[in-house]
């Protein structure tokens, strides 16, 4: 028997539902996994079934949670150490700037989400660039930069050598980058390429790989 329900949109498209789903993996909450075929737009059976109408939306041991980053901070508070490691970092200051760039991450980006949306196989190399886009590009690939040069000289993710919450947040953002394939710094391509390589990160790429046909939405399919 599970401790709960764990609602997750189309894996090949939910951008959110990555954030969602990856802490709750990392903590190893016991839950039962649910996806419910995105439609493009309102889906009734999201709506159905979240509070906020929205995707994901964990239920786990009396807690209803539907918004990723709230997700993450409930995993992190409720296993403040699991096997995979902490799930923000321990020093106080780097756990300070990882929920700044969780946060601004949560509240940012609009040009990249809008130009370049998550579909994992679409083949859309080199395209979908507009010039809010790029500057959304230049941000993110600077505060990489920035934090891995400060916090992530023990290993290859933003805080060395453990997956944290702040990586989970940037996740989506990775599958973006390696669908569109902008210009990046050799620094930034190295750190998506080791998100790609992250075991979770894998299983969500085979099982989204394995969805029904009858999900796949043709406007998010297509090469512009």
């Amino acid at each position: 028997m599970t401790d709960g329900t764990l609602y997750i949109g189309t894996k090949r498209y939910s951008s959110w539902s990555l954030r969602g789903w990856l802490p709750v993996r990392l903590a190893g909450l016991n839950v039962t996994e649910t996806v419910i075929p995105l439609a493009g737009g309102v889906t009734p059976g999201v709506k159905s079934i979240s509070p906020g109408g929205t995707v994901p939306y964990l239920e786990h041991n009396g807690a209803r949670i539907w918004e990723s980053l709230a997700i993450a901070e409930y995993c992190a508070e409720i296993f403040p150490a699991p096997p995979s490691g902490p799930l923000w970092p321990a020093d106080r200051i780097a756990r300070a700037h990882a929920r700044a760039i969780a946060g601004e991450m949560h509240a940012g980006f609009r040009e990249l989400r809008m130009a370049m949306p998550m579909s994992l196989f679409r083949p859309a190399t080199g395209t979908c660039l507009t010039q809010g886009a790029a500057a959304d590009i230049a941000r993110i690939q600077s505060l990489w930069a920035d934090t891995r040069a400060q916090y992530g000289q023990s290993g290859p993710y933003l805080f060395g050598a453990t997956f944290t919450n702040a990586d989970a947040m940037y996740a989506p953002v990775v599958a973006r980058l390696l669908t569109y394939r902008p210009p990046l710094t050799t620094e930034a391509q190295a750190y998506c390429d080791a998100i790609r390589a992250h075991p979770l990160i894998d299983q969500w790429y085979a099982e989204a790989a394995s969805e029904p046909a009858a999900w796949h939405l043709e406007k998010y399919e297509s090469a512009p």
